[in-house]
């Protein structure tokens, strides 16, 4: 790194350390106030970052931990295809292309070069969700080019001056163009606000000073996985899971199976044996199979120590090969890139439980529990184009405390529900229940999360879409834990639920005024035999409506008391007794 050869002083690493972290904050949250889209400025469905100028990552306001590696590869893929002399002063450069960022073409990504004095210093990269990108509004897509607009590596802006046709293209092919231009300057502002506070740290404390924090920063993120990892047993862990299906072969399971190696102070993480890419719209870029072990190593490593940084993932090796469901390559659809790696994530933890169980978590709800609605709003007679989700749903519990509940899965950790009023000021819909979904976590010594339940009404004819997974490969328990409750959809139609669906997918469902449309996500998995639970929490639990008393008899052996939620103690004696496994 140009101007890092010098020892860093310790004091200006500590205040470089938390200025990097200062300027991804505020580059987040100028996104956030001039955003046009609920699902960036209420979900925060979006992604910034500083990076060095090889494209090393030096801090990231995460709102999606996937694209933890995501950006950093279309940063590097950017310098490749400009060359470092190809790049000048005021350029703003742009992508959505789904192989390089690794996830689908609604994820536009702009990247500004930072100078300082003459010489390019660094990057700031701003990755949003675009509600549209052309394409259809609902269905399934088997390949990129139904998906929508395809924006190359190109300059948005070239020495400070806007690619007038590039605004041009992108106003002909989306079908809110306000919208998305708007949503287009508010990642500028981001950009813009990445690179004035960057230049102001280097002005205040010298160019190679903070670099050379930069680098003792990357070296301090590294020493610390590699401390912690010297801490799990050297050995060969593996396990497997699976998804649902890719929406096209209903009902035929996509295996995941992981691999992971620890030596020393080094893990290796190895996707080989994830399935291949499939037809449906399920798929994700190499990107994304390596941040799926870079998310689990993080988790497991040094979940606390920030900045997120490149140094973090120096003493990690990841095996992707080409074609598998998170390393599709074209022309693979990507259109729901997010929702195998998250599995993928929870089977990693799942196959290092019996290395390090203090630090692992049962299986969590893992899906977005996204719907889509969409038509013409008859107060307005104009298009509406509306996103409910991310949801929220059960994770799984720790071997010391229950699960959480109603919580973003892990592809979107920073990432927000979007507030039912909002949603009910700019679109035809009355949310009729939004509640814990009793019953939904996992039983357990400590239980799994509860998920959500949550009804929607709609007002006029609209079209619904849903592409939730995991309705059948439901949250594993560990240690003698439950599975926590599947995902599930139902219809509502003419006063009559249809809850029959062969998987929680459905796609281009019409609904009139009066319809509804219900989305439960399921709970966590337990972590201990729900029989050494302590009797006063299952009755706590009862008493608060997330365990009903049927449940509490049936799985944890309590009786309680339906009026005074007390516990017939002999009794709950007698019946854990002959619950427990003959031995």
């Amino acid at each position: 790194m140009s101007g890092a050869a010098s020892p860093a002083d310790p004091i200006v690493t500590e205040l470089v350390r938390n200025g990097v972290v200062a300027v991804t904050e505020e580059m987040k949250t100028n996104l956030m106030r001039t955003a046009y889209n609920m699902i960036i400025y209420e979900a925060l469905d979006f992604t910034v970052g500083l990076f060095t100028a090889a494209g090393e990552t030096i801090s990231i306001g995460l709102g999606l931990p996937m694209f933890i590696r995501g950006m950093s590869e279309t940063v590097k893929a950017k310098i490749k295809h400009f060359g470092i002399d190809g790049i000048e002063p005021g350029d703003i450069l742009v992508t959505n292309d789904s192989y390089i960022t690794g996830s689908h073409l609604n994820h536009v990504t702009l990247t500004l070069p930072i100078f300082h004095g003459g010489e390019l210093v660094a990057f700031a990269c701003c990755m949003a969700h675009w509600l549209d990108i052309g394409g259809p509004l609902g269905g399934m897509t088997t390949d990129i080019f139904s998906e929508g607009l395809q924006v190359p590596i190109l300059k948005y802006q070239r020495a400070g001056v806007v690619n007038q046709d590039l605004v041009d293209i992108i106003r002909m092919n989306v079908r809110v163009p306000t919208r998305a231009l708007g949503d287009l300057r508010a990642q500028v502002t981001a950009v813009k606000t990445g690179e004035r506070r960057f230049l102001q740290l280097l002005d205040r404390y010298g160019r190679g000073p903070v670099l050379a924090a930069i680098a003792a920063i990357m070296d301090h993120a590294e020493a610390a996985a590699r401390a912690r990892t010297r801490t799990i047993f050297d050995g060969v862990y593996e396990a497997e899971s699976y998804m649902d299906d890719d929406g096209l072969d209903v009902g035929r399971p996509i295996p995941i199976r992981v691999r992971v190696v620890v030596a020393g102070d080094e893990m290796t993480i190895d996707l080989t044996e994830v399935s291949r890419q499939v037809r449906g719209f399920y798929n994700s870029g190499i990107t994304t199979g390596h941040a799926c072990a870079q998310v689990a190593y993080k988790c497991l490593t040094s979940p606390r120590d920030y900045p997120i940084n490149a140094g973090s993932f120096r003493s990690l090796r990841s095996i992707v090969p080409p074609g598998t469901v998170v390393s599709a390559v074209r022309p693979a659809p990507m259109r729901w890139w997010m929702t195998f790696p998250m599995t993928i994530v929870d089977t990693v933890f799942k196959a290092l439980a019996p290395a390090i169980p203090e630090r692992v978590i049962a299986g969590h709800h893992a899906d977005l529990l996204a719907s889509q609605v969409h038509g013409i709003d008859p107060g307005t007679a104009e298009l509406f184009i509306g996103n409910f989700g991310p949801l929220g749903g059960g994770w799984g519990a720790k071997r010391v405390e229950d699960g959480v509940s109603a919580t973003v899965c892990i592809n979107d950790g920073d990432t927000h529900n979007s507030p039912n009023e909002q949603a009910e000021v700019k679109f035809p819909v009355v949310v009729e229940r939004y509640a814990l979904a009793p019953d939904s976590g996992g039983a357990g010594r400590h239980r799994g999360g509860l998920g959500i339940d949550r009804i929607v009404r709609a007002r006029a004819t609209m079209t619904l879409n849903t592409q939730i997974d995991r309705a059948h490969c439901r949250p594993w328990g560990l240690d003698g834990g439950r599975e926590g409750a599947g995902n599930e959809v139902s219809l509502r139609r003419g006063g009559e639920w249809k809850t029959d669906f062969p998987n929680a997918k459905v796609l281009v469902a019409q609904l009139e005024a009066g319809d509804a449309f219900r989305l439960r996500s399921g709970g966590g998995g337990g972590y201990g035999s729900p029989l050494t639970r302590p009797i006063d929490a299952v009755a706590d639990d009862v008493k608060q409506g997330y365990v009903s008393r049927e449940a509490a008899a049936d799985l944890y052996g309590v009786i309680v008391d339906p009026g005074t939620f007390e516990v017939d103690e002999a009794a709950t004696a007698r019946l854990r007794k002959s619950l427990q496994p003959a031995s």
